[in-house]
């Protein structure tokens, strides 16, 4: 542990580990398995890099990100450590140097895709060096009820029956109770030390609401909060990524589209701008974003639900990996929820598949609707208890109204049953608030006893009473009936009137009259000087090839402008710096250092 103390601070540059780092990576060298829950951002690759560091032979990493393997391979590198990857972006010759290199033993560590490392050349290569550890980066992709399952990660259990004195860890952010118990029976990690962190991320403030004008709230949520920021929007479809991305270019911002449907080519060039480009907005379906390192995305904002905790959690955790402040932004409406309850019940999964998907949505419903601390909810999810209500969600910082929804309730509920359980929202609301229509008339709706006595409230009140009826189970999607209400079990007590029911109080969309409170911004007393050192990292990033954050995170270039160290040794102490890093660029920064001083003092003399 003293060798991997001094790794931690002469290479990293970091003074002392975070978390359960310590413990996990004591129980490596001394050749023991491990299992590791840490929220992203919580430093889950020095559990794994700094063992391989200190073990005799190479440190294995099996990750499904090309992204992120280029990205640590290339962070690795600026450190001076001789490391590689492999997978399908190689050409040919640069595969075999890479299989040289480690039969050779001149690698420390080598990053390699799961299907590539199941091929029997690849294990046979294996067979013929010496193995540090094998790493299982993103474990939780080995459980089939999952957001990301991979179904080579469920044969990674090979690795502890053809090497089993080579000590295994396996890390992921995204674990619920059946997800962590999936992923050690298929590792075989049943004598694994467990290590589980808080999933808390303070500096995240989580805001969901109803989805009324989306274009016009993101816009304003952008300008209020944003305005210059680094981040992440979600849609569900490619074409509405498209044209939110199209959307905000015309509005000024710089964005991008990233999907499926675009060329390889194009997803590569555009998750590389992210990544080097300051300020830049990414539209994604959730195609992208696994395995991003970027550590200064400012906001990451839905503009459509995700399919369950598991997912949002996750999605949510790629902003403000530095632990500055961030925001975790989303909108959803009634049609999301129709939309993704119909997926569950169209797919032809079995049913045990369904009726997880259904439980995990069900539970992503109610975070939504919640009206308390939505991080209490969202950490006991996980299993992880809260005393305190976090004072950083919107529920928190604005509580929401609630009123008796009950007689409502049972009109619409009603309104389902006479109109036969085989229409959609718009139809049932049109007859509830007593719409002349042909189509009603031709069925006979205009003669029942619900037809109009919703007249007085709203469509859009109207849609967020279904909307909260669907999401707590009184009504269901009829499966063979293109998203057609049917009446659930549960909804007996409450339209005899034996149960009342409190629900959200719609908010009608206001005019922007004064500005709720915006995150604290990221501090700095010499802002001028931060940018002349951002300035610098981009032109040494350049000059690299590589994206800024791996030259120095904000993190430490916040250090330096506030202590202004004037010689390396003083550079030393700086969070991030080590050795090598400061061989490098030391003097490059130094010297910047210096000629702002120089320029403070000369300033009084110009003063009259």
């Amino acid at each position: 542990m003293e060798q991997a103390r001094r790794i931690l601070k002469d290479v990293f540059g970091f003074d002392g580990f975070r978390h359960n780092q310590a413990e996990v990576i004591e129980t490596l060298i001394n050749g023991g398995d491990a299992l590791i829950l840490m929220p992203t951002g919580g430093g889950k690759s020095l559990c794994y890099q700094i063992p391989a560091l200190v073990r005799e032979g190479v440190g294995i990493v099996v990750s499904p990100l090309i992204a992120l393997m280029q990205d640590q391979v290339d962070a690795l590198r600026q450190l001076g450590i001789s490391a590689a990857f492999l997978n399908s972006s190689l050409d040919a010759r640069s595969r075999r140097q890479v299989e040289q290199d480690l039969l050779d033993g001149e690698l420390s560590l080598l990053y390699v895709a799961p299907e590539r490392l199941l091929m029997p050349q690849m294990l046979s290569i294996l067979d013929r060096v010496e193995v540090a550890l094998f790493a299982i980066d993103e474990a939780h992709c080995v459980s089939q009820w999952g957001h990301d399952f991979r179904k080579d990660y469920q044969q990674l259990s090979v690795l502890h029956e053809r090497y089993p004195r080579v000590p295994r860890i396996a890390l992921t952010a995204t674990a619920d109770m059946r997800t962590r118990r999936e992923i050690v029976d298929q590792l075989d990690l049943h004598r694994a030390g467990q290590f589980v962190s808080s999933f808390d991320r303070p500096n995240i403030r989580y805001s969901i609401g109803e989805a009324v004008n989306a274009k016009s709230q993101l816009w304003h949520f952008l300008e209020r909060e944003h305005p210059d920021d680094a981040g992440i929007i979600y849609c569900l479809s490619r074409k509405r990524v498209d044209e939110v991305a199209n959307w905000l270019c015309d509005k000024g911002r710089t964005a991008l589209p990233y999907h499926a449907g675009l060329s390889q080519e194009e997803r590569r060039l555009h998750q590389e701008r992210f990544l080097r480009e300051d300020g830049l907005v990414i539209v994604a379906t959730i195609a992208f974003g696994m395995g991003i390192d970027k550590p200064d995305v400012r906001f990451v904002a839905h503009l459509n639900l995700p399919k369950s905790v598991e997912a949002y959690y996750q999605e949510t955790g790629r902003a403000g990996r530095d632990g500055e402040p961030a925001d975790a932004w989303m909108l959803y409406g009634l049609q999301d929820l129709i939309t993704l309850r119909q997926f569950v019940l169209d797919t032809d999964a079995e049913e045990q598949f369904k009726r997880i998907a259904h439980q995990k949505l069900e539970s992503l419903l109610g975070l939504c609707d919640l009206t308390g601390c939505r991080r209490q909810a969202l950490l006991a999810y996980f299993g992880e208890t809260r005393q305190e209500p976090c004072g950083n969600c919107d529920n928190c910082l604005r509580p929401p109204q609630t009123w008796d929804a009950s007689e409502y309730a049972r009109m619409a509920l009603s309104c389902v049953y006479r109109t036969g359980q085989g229409f959609g929202v718009n139809y049932v609301i049109d007859v509830l608030r007593g719409k002349a229509d042909e189509r009603i008339r031709r069925n006979g709706h205009d003669r029942i006893s619900t037809f109009g006595i919703g007249g007085e409230q709203s469509v859009a009140q109207w849609r967020s009473l279904f909307r909260q009826l669907i999401s707590r189970g009184y009504i269901d999607i009829d499966p063979g009936g293109y998203g057609a209400l049917r009446l659930s079990g549960t909804c007996r007590p409450l339209l005899r009137g034996e149960t009342g029911l409190q629900l959200r109080k719609h908010k009608p969309r206001e005019k922007q009259t004064k500005k709720p409170a915006k995150q604290p911004p990221i501090q700095t007393r010499n802002p001028g000087l931060f940018d002349a050192l951002r300035n610098l990292r981009t032109e040494i990033a350049r000059e690299q090839g590589v994206p800024p954050y791996i030259i120095f995170h904000d993190r430490t270039l916040h250090e330096m402008a506030e202590r202004q160290p004037e010689n390396p040794e003083q550079m030393r102490g700086i969070s991030g710096v080590g050795e090598q890093k400061l061989k490098r660029y030391g003097s490059r920064f130094l010297d910047l250092l210096r000629s702002h001083s120089l320029g403070e003092a000369s300033t009084p003399s110009l003063l009259y």
